[in-house]
């Protein structure tokens, strides 16, 4: 059941788990749900800094930067043209000269809303919390700027903001899921690239969209992020990708970073009761 997290996080009751199903193979590069998530959610603006090697004028996710639009250049060249680069191809060299066919890997990252959560394991004042429909949310009022969220998130998503210190991140819109609304950035997307609704039934949808692009020949089609049975617990938003996560700058195989605290503590526990016993044993061989 996709809404078990919500129980154990004390929800009674709580709805069908709610996320994202982003399938980049119709993502157009509008950076609309960029522009949406800013607008709603009152976030500031991060500088529009160019990273010269793309369109892509918002670089990577941040405190500022809840959703992002990558824009990946690949070129396929034929045998004999591995070493044409990609405005060459653009430029559609002809002939015995052409580079190979050119394309572009859009996607719109956003925070995956883990099943099993590192941000929320290590938040001190409890700034960060699960929702009844199975979201993470930061509430910023109560959150201390300890940072400890930014290194604990396996996909680098968390981010303190420059002169605030506090953390912040996408919210999944968590006002809106609260009046029945979708998440603004699926509303604003033009092609329906990003897909909001209850988690189970977006992994059959998925499955279904990666059985359709395998009979039409595109067989690098893969899901990321959807399988419960991954380090993370499965992802509250995950992707259709067209190549390897690598590609898109996503870790091949995250793993929820605090996985071996449990074990941690116990040696450490352990640990410390063989001191105490050993001081204990000294001080009775002393007295003697």
């Amino acid at each position: 059941m996709t809404d078990d997290i919500a129980r154990a996080a004390g929800h009674t009751d709580p709805p069908p788990r709610m996320g994202f199903f982003t399938d980049t193979s119709v993502c157009i590069g509008c950076k609309a749900c960029e522009v949406a998530c800013k607008e709603w959610n009152a976030v500031p603006e991060d500088g529009l800094d160019l990273t010269g090697m793309s369109y892509d004028n918002t670089q990577g996710l941040g405190a500022s930067t809840w959703r992002h639009v990558a824009f990946i250049e690949q070129t396929a060249p034929p045998a004999g043209h591995e070493n044409v680069d990609v405005f060459d191809a653009a430029r559609g060299l002809s002939g015995s000269d052409a580079p190979g066919e050119l394309r572009w890997l859009m996607s719109s990252d956003v925070c995956k809303h883990c099943t099993h959560a590192a941000c929320l394991d290590v938040c001190p004042t409890g700034s960060l919390f699960r929702t009844e429909f199975g979201t993470v949310v930061v509430q910023e009022d109560i959150c201390n700027g300890c940072g400890y969220c930014v290194p604990a998130c396996p996909y680098g998503v968390i981010d303190q903001r420059p002169g605030d210190g506090r953390a912040w991140k996408c919210t999944l819109c968590y006002d809106r899921l609260g009046e029945g609304m979708e998440p603004a950035c699926a509303k604003a997307c033009p092609t329906d690239s990003i897909q909001f609704g209850p988690l189970d039934e977006l992994r059959e949808r998925a499955a279904g969209r990666v059985a359709q692009l395998h009979a039409a020949g595109t067989v690098d089609a893969r899901l990321y992020g959807e399988d419960p049975g991954d380090g993370v617990g499965g992802d509250g938003a995950f992707f259709l990708l067209l190549d390897q996560p690598e590609v898109y700058g996503l870790p091949p195989d995250p793993v929820v970073t605090t996985r071996d605290l449990p074990a941690m503590w116990r040696h450490a526990a352990a640990a410390g009761a063989s001191l105490a016993a050993l001081a204990v044993a000294s001080f009775v061989r002393r007295s003697r």
